[in-house]
């Protein structure tokens, strides 16, 4: 399939026609097909063909934001173009949306010259990668051995980044070096590296590493040896460059959401086509009781998580001060329940779940191998929960004052609202106010209870809402009483960092509910969301009534199916 005319570009991003345009991942012919993606993965070849014609169609203008030429003006838009690609193959999502990652840092901290120079190839095709890592370090940035002496007229590099995307077929790669010989939080800065103006001689790619997932992905390195770097490549302030990238993860963890959303779709969609066709015990499959009940639990999972996705890309644009806080919860909560899902649907489809040529071209063992490793970019789920424990005491403090950003949360959770324009500027490393989503969520509980006493909404979901507002409550009373964050934080502050990121979908979850509600309308998928989320903040002992689940799925199954407005689920 070629594409002539871009659908994204400067003047309009048609986002259904780029869905539509990528096809039906069941038939061959389509630009992402189960068929070609199982072959490129059996021969770990890179999908550079499927990368053009998305080049073609216009996707690199999302990474690019408008004042630099892109057209990337909300973050929401690029989530749901990302989520595109991955509901089809993630190896592709993660080998093309690198480059918005390998960005970020200019558009934060570059001068508006040098960022329109990086926009320009971006959009011409030229891959960028970001080179964090290294071998040995981890996550621990602050260990990186990678050196850039000043010298007149540029920088002298010397080291190596490892397991870095795209770092071989990167035309550019944004790296974090050393300037420092102690290191410290002013030790590093960023140099934009274009292998087009370095000396061929000092450089050189490193190996590709086998991967057991995304095995056609580019997860390779590069090594500089006494290598000149111009000036000009100097992102920001020398020995800005750690705060520069931790503010450039709020938005990369952000937008690496849509790779787990993607994955979810095609998860709960092989697993719902699979039962659909199978008999067993002389019924379909689809009909068992319990199958039903993982389907529509699934499908809760789904809303939950797209649900904070969707509303975590939106929060770029109207509560930027809080999205080191919204990031993590966002980078946390969704990979993880997404390989919950994934696992769940896996154990519906039985051995089809690991065969690789016989069910739609051995698609979920690819996808649910490929996923394993979301939970790592840009720090991993506990590099992410460690971010929201050292915000333990802020949280607190913002939630016993009632700072709040009401006005913020409305034009977050109103999808209708129009986005103000992102201000990169006032991203911050610390959420100083808290989180404005749980702290309003007495509010919007109140709200529900109110409908509920017109009549106007169901008593039982006016029950979960408050259940979740004493959950939330009892859970800020706990994050009081934790022990100081430190380097190396206690067992206990990580289960309860995750509760807190389940008070915040079931937040985000009624906020969107409240202002998109029609007069009748029955409000299930609200009901089953609550109830997902409830069931890791209930005290041991209350099992959880997954009836709602059932309701969930037979709905979807009647034609009227109950969905979130966030939901682009298709079957």
């Amino acid at each position: 399939m070629k594409v002539t005319d871009p659908l994204i570009d400067t003047d309009r991003v048609d986002l259904d026609g780029f869905d539509r345009a990528l096809g039906d991942p069941a038939d061959p012919a389509a630009l992402l097909s189960y068929a070609r993606s199982a072959e490129l993965d059996r021969g770990e070849s890179f999908p550079a063909d499927i990368c053009r014609e998305l080049d073609r169609m216009g996707l690199p203008r999302l990474y690019v934001p408008a004042e630099f030429g892109g057209a990337l003006t909300r973050y929401d838009e690029l989530v749901a173009a990302l989520r595109a690609v991955a509901r089809r193959d993630l190896t592709v999502a993660i080998g093309h949306g690198k480059t918005f990652l390998g960005g970020v840092c200019m558009w934060l901290a570059g001068r508006a010259e040098q960022a329109r120079e990086l926009g320009a190839d971006i959009i011409a095709g030229a891959p960028v990668s970001w080179g964090l890592t290294e071998r040995g370090h981890g996550s621990d940035l602050l260990a990186g051995e990678m050196t850039a002496t000043p010298e007149p007229g540029g920088f002298r590099v010397n080291g190596e980044k490892w397991l870095i995307n795209n770092a071989t077929r990167g035309t550019l790669l944004c790296l974090l070096v050393r300037t420092r010989p102690e290191g410290g939080p002013r030790g590093f800065t960023l140099l934009l590296a274009d292998k087009r103006r370095l000396p061929a001689d000092r450089w050189r790619p490193l190996p590709k590493v086998p991967t057991h997932g995304i095995r056609g992905a580019d997860i390779s390195g590069i090594a500089l040896e006494d290598c000149p770097f111009p000036a000009d490549a100097l992102i920001g302030e020398q020995g800005a460059g750690l705060e520069i990238v931790l503010k450039a993860l709020q938005l990369t963890r952000t937008a690496c959401t849509a790779l787990s959303l993607g994955a979810a779709d095609q998860a709960v969609r092989l697993a719902e086509e699979f039962a659909a066709g199978r008999e067993l015990y002389g019924r379909r499959l689809i009909d068992l009781p319990h199958v039903r009940r993982v389907l529509g639990e699934a499908y809760a999972a789904l809303h939950a998580a797209e649900i904070v996705s969707v509303l975590a890309a939106r929060s770029v644009h109207t509560l930027p001060q809080e999205m080191t806080v919204i990031s993590a919860v966002a980078k946390s909560y969704v990979p993880t329940r997404a390989d919950e899902l994934i696992a769940a649907c896996g154990e519906l489809l039985g051995a089809r779940a690991f065969l690789t040529e016989v069910h739609e071209q051995g698609a979920f063992q690819k996808l649910e191998r490929d996923h394993r490793v979301v939970g790592i970019f840009d720090g991993s789920t506990f590099v992410n929960q460690h971010v929201l424990i050292n915000h333990f005491p802020v949280l607190v403090r913002g939630h016993r004052e009632g700072t709040a950003d009401e006005e913020a949360v409305r034009r977050t959770a109103d999808l209708s609202a129009p986005l103000p324009p992102a201000r990169l500027d006032r991203l911050s490393l610390l959420a100083r106010g808290g989180c404005s989503l749980t702290q309003s969520l007495h509010t919007a509980s109140g709200d529900l209870r109110a409908l509920a006493s017109a009549g106007q909404a169901p008593a039982r979901v006016a029950e979960l809402a408050e259940e979740l507002t004493d959950s939330c409550i009892r859970l800020h009373h706990e994050l009081a009483l934790s022990p100081p964050a430190s380097q190396y934080a206690r067992p206990e502050a990580f289960a309860l960092a995750r509760r807190y990121e389940d008070c915040f979908a079931g937040a985000a979850a009624l906020r969107v509910w409240l202002h998109h509600r029609t007069p009748g309308e029955d409000p299930l998928w609200l009901e089953a969301v609550l109830t997902y989320v409830l069931r890791s903040l209930r005290p041991p002992g209350r099992p959880t009534d997954g009836e709602v689940f059932d309701r969930l799925f037979d709905a979807r199954r009647a034609g009227r199916p109950s969905v979130p407005p966030t939901s682009v689920v298709t079957s």
